[in-house]
């Protein structure tokens, strides 16, 4: 397989390397693009040093190229999107640009890989970070009994936002622990110290476009219009893997015993569900790792036809570049 990753400086241009490598991903070759700033960077990839290369719209850029990841932001994405598949590359992007499009398949390999056989425009949709970290939780328990109704509280890492937002977190703490005034750039207020519900631009119907993410691209991989979600997002102060409690109404009552072998049996998905031994997924001893974690599983007292549980994932790993790598060991098991 010859591979491009568009965005290779970035933090997730960054995992996708680590992911291919730790996959043993098959590639004859590896051409990385980025912007002007960091293009003539040289990057070190199983032994070999590999330059960064000004990402333009010459297709030629491209030749030859059978999967390109792009994750450069949803402007890149747009602007070359024609660019990088003219040649025939097909492209699996997470950004945004794509999503919704109808003839873009938006794909969580777990809940829907063979999505990623009918990609008509050459493009493959990488989930949001949160949404792909709660369906792949949800999925073991619709197959188990459908899904009615989704309610979501999302405790996003500052990570999330970049490394220069991480780099705020920290300043932020060491700024209050020497007694300075804390710099809020990256974050629409301090997070240190601080929740903030807020993440992304606020919509017309009072709802974030993080939050409305979560919502249509939920009903896209899972073919289903009338499931309900609503969602709130919410910036927590701790740096790396996003938390979900999720709360599920079901077409017919899950036992909680049935509900943990579903988790259990589920791909993707390793149950931490103990609570009288403290043990419950957390954040802090979860980052780097691939799955999606679920404990705290028990009824909802305000539903019979309900489950509540908590999940946590590392949204760089599972939320971003995992995911995609994923989705190219899929086209290539298929040879699509």
């Amino acid at each position: 397989m010859n591979i491009a990753i568009v965005g290779a400086s970035g933090a997730v241009g960054q995992e996708l390397l680590k992911v291919l490598d730790q996959r043993n991903f098959p590639i004859d070759s590896l051409r990385l693009f980025g912007s002007k700033r960091s293009a003539g960077s040289v990057v070190k990839f199983r032994g070999q040093e590999i330059t960064i290369q000004e990402l333009t719209h010459d297709p030629e850029l491209f030749r030859g190229v059978d999967i390109a990841f792009t994750s450069a932001g949803g402007g890149t994405s747009l602007e070359y999107a024609s660019t990088i598949t003219a040649l025939g590359a097909t492209m699996i992007d997470n950004s945004s640009a794509f999503r919704m499009d109808p003839d873009v398949p938006l794909v969580v390999p777990e809940v829907n890989a063979a999505d990623a056989l009918n990609a008509p425009r050459r493009i493959i949709g990488n989930p949001n970070c949160t949404t792909i970290q709660m369906v792949v939780a949800l999925n073991p328990i619709r197959n188990l009994a459908g899904l009615k109704r989704v309610h979501v509280a999302t405790y996003q890492a500052a990570s999330g936002a970049g490394a220069s937002a991480m780099e705020e977190l920290r300043c932020q703490h060491a700024d209050i622990a020497a007694g300075r005034e804390p710099k809020v750039e990256k974050f629409v207020a301090q997070l240190a110290y601080n929740v903030i519900p807020h993440i992304d631009v606020f919509t017309d119907n009072g709802y974030t476009k993080e939050e409305m993410k979560m919502v249509n691209e939920t009903r896209k991989i899972m073919h289903d219009p009338k499931i309900r979600v609503s969602a709130t997002c919410v910036r927590v102060p701790v740096m790396r893997a996003h938390s979900e409690a999720i709360w599920c109404e079901t077409e017919r009552p899950v036992s909680v015993e049935e509900a943990r072998k579903a988790f259990a049996a589920a791909e993707g998905v390793v149950v931490c569900d103990n609570p009288a031994e403290k043990e419950y997924p957390m954040p802090l001893g979860l980052a780097g790792c691939d799955p999606v974690y679920v404990g705290r599983i028990r009824q909802d007292l305000a539903d019979d036809n309900s489950l509540a549980f908590w999940t946590v994932s590392d949204q760089i790993r599972k939320g971003a570049a995992l995911n995609a790598v994923q989705i190219a060991e899929y086209l290539l098991k298929h040879k699509a």
